[in-house]
């Protein structure tokens, strides 16, 4: 399996490689070459797998140059019930009107980006060894993303993490979850912006080549392929778990910011996994919500960007939405650039003449979710089923309820537990969310981040006086 890029401008390349890379030299993310694709008889061989026996199966699909003996160790590492709070891995908890959870959230730091970064974790240190490289790893996070890297790449040899996250902007829990490691190589730093602003600043050193060379900077964010890949995985292990036998369609629900989880149950459906709808929910930042209904993709500004009750999706500009357009398009890597370009000069582009495809080709339905939404959904799954959820999982559930199709199960995914957010769950039930143990005080631990300003500049000093090289 070869990567290409969305903008045309990247030599095929494996898996290894494009790991390192993050962004593709030319601008552009990359994508594998074709689509790998799953028979109705080899998903139902995989009904009997544990977790990690099915991610090494789905990986391998897309990761040909690791051995496979050596994947299924690096999945087995990963996928350890010692690390998560489920012993199946992800959980399957039915609700009600025909709406299951999917908890993809019960890792190491409580969101779902514990099952991309446990794998990570594995995988980045084996390469660099290979190699005899070392490598920066430059990300931003609008509260998840941060501390899944973190966790997953602590004390490792050959690597550092520089982490950007927008000051003032995460909950309590979120900044302490990062904020409180004190090992070396971890690089905390608080910009004075939003995420766009943040993950502007990562793209733009990304894109400085000689810089990115020098400082072997790589990518952790959604950006990096592996990301993806390995979210892949949970989408089969849903639809594993949701249905009895081959052919049974369900939908799935992703409260979604960056487009990153969503886009692996896009890849999931491509691959042949009977996924009937992809149900993508926003909060009050619902740019892709908009688009979805209108067909035109106008970003937002710093400014116009909202502080919510769900605030690891307060992003206005998805990086990984040009991986769909580069689908939608028909991998036409000229019309992309094109695309981004007029993004630039215009602050929007015009999709409108594809609108019947979203669905109909494609799967993909919106919906927004409020903070009056978030509160009494919380207040009706806690009556109804007696499970508390998260503010992000409540946007989920909001705005699957309409899209629910009789003798089609729609799971939710479950992206985060509602400890993250215990001020949130105090305004919808008056107690807070329950601590799980050993996280009791880690509101209280010292913390170590570095305040600077929101550009380019002030990072890249941090960088070039503590980057490993």
């Amino acid at each position: 399996m070869k990567y290409i890029s969305t903008r045309g401008g990247m030599q095929a390349q494996g898996f290894s490689d494009i790991l390192l890379e993050g962004l593709a030299p030319d601008g552009g993310l990359a994508m594998p070459e074709r689509i790998p694709q799953v028979s109705a008889a080899q998903l139902e061989s995989w009904r009997a797998l544990p977790y990690h026996a099915l991610a090494a199966e789905v990986l391998g699909l897309f990761i040909t140059d690791i051995d496979a003996h050596q994947l299924k160790a690096f999945t087995k590492e990963s996928y350890r019930a010692e690390a998560f709070q489920s012993k199946d891995i992800v959980s399957f908890r039915p609700l009600y009107d025909g709406l299951s959870l999917l908890g993809v959230s019960e890792g190491p730091t409580l969101a779902f980006k514990d099952m991309a970064m446990q794998f990570l974790g594995q995988v980045f240190p084996f390469v660099l060894r290979a190699r005899g490289a070392t490598l920066n790893i430059l990300g931003a996070t609008s509260g998840d993303t941060g501390s899944a890297a973190e966790y997953a790449m602590r004390g490792k040899d050959a690597l550092a993490v520089f982490m950007l996250s927008p000051y003032g902007r995460m909950s309590a829990f979120q900044r302490a979850q990062m904020y409180s490691l004190q090992d070396a190589n971890i690089h905390n730093l608080a910009v004075k912006g939003v995420f766009d602003e943040a993950q502007d600043i990562v793209k733009a050193l990304a894109g400085d080549l000689e810089f990115k060379n020098k400082y072997h900077l790589g990518a952790v964010n959604s950006i990096n392929w592996g990301r993806i890949a390995a979210q892949v995985v949970y989408y089969v292990y849903g639809w594993l778990r949701a249905t009895s036998g081959p052919g049974q369609q369900v939908s799935f629900s992703v409260p979604s910011g960056n487009f990153g989880n969503i886009l692996a149950g896009h890849i999931a459906r491509s691959m042949g996994v009977p996924i009937r709808r992809l149900v993508l929910a926003t909060n009050e930042n619902n740019v892709l919500d908009e688009f979805f209904r209108t067909g035109i993709y106008r970003p937002r500004s710093a400014a116009q960007t909202f502080l919510t009750s769900s605030p690891s999706m307060d992003i206005s500009r998805a990086s990984n939405f040009e991986r769909f357009v580069f689908e939608l398009v028909s991998r036409d890597a000229t019309r992309v650039a094109q695309l981004w370009r007029e993004l630039s000069a215009n602050g929007y582009f015009d999709l409108s003449a594809y609108l019947p495809e979203f669905t109909e080709r494609y799967g993909f339905v919106s919906g927004t979710s409020t903070h009056q939404d978030r509160l009494a959904t919380i207040r009706q799954v806690m009556t109804r089923t007696g499970l508390l959820i998260d503010p992000h999982t409540a946007d989920g559930v909001k705005v699957a309820a309409p899209f629910v199709e009789e003798g089609v199960p729609m799971l939710i995914l479950e992206t985060a537990l509602p400890a993250k957010f215990s001020e949130v769950i105090q305004e919808a039930l008056g107690y807070p969310a329950p601590l799980p143990p050993g996280l009791e005080n880690l509101e209280s631990l010292p913390q170590k981040v570095t305040v600077l300003p929101c550009d380019v500049a002030s990072v890249r000093a941090y960088i070039t006086e503590h980057a490993s090289l």
